[in-house]
Formats: C-alpha cells, structure tokens, sequence
C-alpha cells in the first residue's frame, strides 16, 4: 500500500513481544522497508526471544534486518546504533523514536517520586528521543536530504494528569521537540512528526497496573483486566487501542503519502482524546 520498497528504518524500543516498537517494525517491513530494530540486552522474557525473534520474523517477510543492542539515552550507545544500521544498510531513510522508560515507579504523586525514576523517564523518553534524532538528522542532512522521523509521545503529552508527572513531562517534551526539529529539518525535506496514543493494550500495562492498583490486596494481573476493560469500555469506538493500530499510523507517516504533513501530533486514541 505505501511503497516503501528500497527504504531502510530504523526503529527503537522495538524487542518485546506485544509491544508498539515491534509493531512498527513488523509494519514497515510488510511494505517493504530494510529495518534495523534496537532495544536494551535484557529486552527479552520468558518464553520470547526479544531482538532476535524480531528479525527472524522480519526476514521471513522477504526483506533484510538487523538487531541492534544499545541504550537511547546514551550517546555512544546511539552512536553505535546508527553506525551499525548504516554498514549494514548503507543509509536510513525512517527513524521511529519509539523505545520508553519501563512504567510502574514513575507512576505515583511528586511528592512521592524519586529524583533517580524522574531522570531515568526524562533520560530515555525524551533525550534518547533527541539523541537518535540528532544523529539520524545528521546523516540526512550529510546524504543530501529526504527521510522521516517519527517519534512516540503519547496523548498524556497533550493534557497532565495526577501521579504521571514525569511522563507527561516527557511527552509533552517530545512533541515539543517534534515541532522545532520539524521546522529546522524541512530545507531538507525531512518530515518530523509525533503519534500520540491512547492505553494500548502492551506489556507496558502491567508495570502500570503495578503502580496504580488501589488495593495491594488486589492482584497485577486483576487490575492489569480492569484497567483494559475499563479503557475499553469508556472509548467511542468500544475497545482499547492495539498496537497495530499506531503501527498503520506509522507506515502511512513513513510513507510517501505524508510528505507534505509536518510538524503533527496524532492522537490514535479511538476518540477518547481530541485535543
């Protein structure tokens, strides 16, 4: 549908399972897309292989892959991601800022969170965000121009709410960012933009479930069941958001199609969030 033949992406935070980052890049590679997929060495869990599961099922599509190991929100670390997915591929057209801090300890009131979780939100959403950005931009930039950036805030970028202090922080950090990168990267023809989702059902909800549970009484994985029936239940279109559906969001911003959008913050949140 998108073309993205002879394309080359490089998407972070791309190892678990159920998560957005392997979505994405399954997604890219459906049309297409040579991608290079990174997260941190112990990305992997019981059961799931982590990076490399995610290639094989790449390559099984008929297009070429690499894993990359590294964290976001250390500049050798970016460094060395960049370099690797460029000797393998020779050039990146699509970088997906998609790789966030773990949720769970972040999750509670500022009087109550500690300066050590606040910097590590900060480190990994919003400067690994800046990191990769820098570096993939320079590379555009060097190679004469083109290519997309697409990075995950979130709907909580766009309105605050209680005991998500340094998450909504960062997000609303990265669409920020999002919007005076996009500005200085169009002479390049460069497109900068942000998806910025609802709840989606990832392993991600579980680690909240941890944190936001009413009850210690009350098991993780129970309150991880109400938190998505309850997202579900109280969305327009009847259901909690899957990956899949920011995924599509993503191929489409990667795409030709969208070369004449900049600038964006997308909300895929089935209408629970308008703004």
């Amino acid at each position: 549908m998108y073309q993205l033949d002879g394309k080359v992406a490089i998407v972070t935070g791309a190892g678990g399972k159920q998560g957005i980052g392997r979505s994405i890049a399954v997604r890219l590679a459906s049309e297409g897309a040579s991608v290079a997929v990174c997260d941190l060495k112990d990305v992997g869990t019981p059961g799931w292989a982590g990076l490399p599961a995610v290639v094989d099922e790449i390559k099984c599509q008929g297009v070429r892959s690499v894993g990359l190991t590294g964290s976001v929100s250390n500049s050798k670390d970016v460094a060395s991601l960049v370099e690797g997915a460029l000797s393998e591929f020779g050039k990146i057209d699509i970088l997906v800022n998609n790789a966030g801090a773990p949720a769970g300890p972040d999750r509670v009131p500022v009087v109550d969170l500690e300066e050590d979780v606040w910097d590590q939100v900060i480190s990994v959403n919003l400067k690994g965000t800046f990191l990769m950005s820098q570096a993939v931009s320079r590379h555009m930039i060097q190679r004469g121009g083109g290519g997309k950036i697409i990075n995950m805030s979130s709907v909580s970028g766009k309105k605050g709410a209680a005991r998500f202090a340094a998450y909504c922080s960062s997000k609303f950090g990265v669409i920020g960012f999002t919007q005076s990168l996009a500005l200085e990267m169009a002479e390049h023809n460069v497109t900068v933009n942000a998806i910025c989702p609802s709840l989606i059902e990832t392993e991600r909800v579980y680690g909240m479930a941890s944190a936001l549970k009413p009850d210690p009484e009350i098991s993780t994985e129970e309150w991880r069941d109400v938190m998505v029936e309850r997202a579900g239940a109280s969305n327009p279109l009847g259901r909690i958001g899957q990956a899949q559906d920011v995924a599509d969001v993503a191929a489409f911003l990667a795409s030709s199609q969208a070369d004449y959008l900049t600038g964006l913050a997308i909300n895929v949140a089935g209408g629970s969030h308008m703004d």
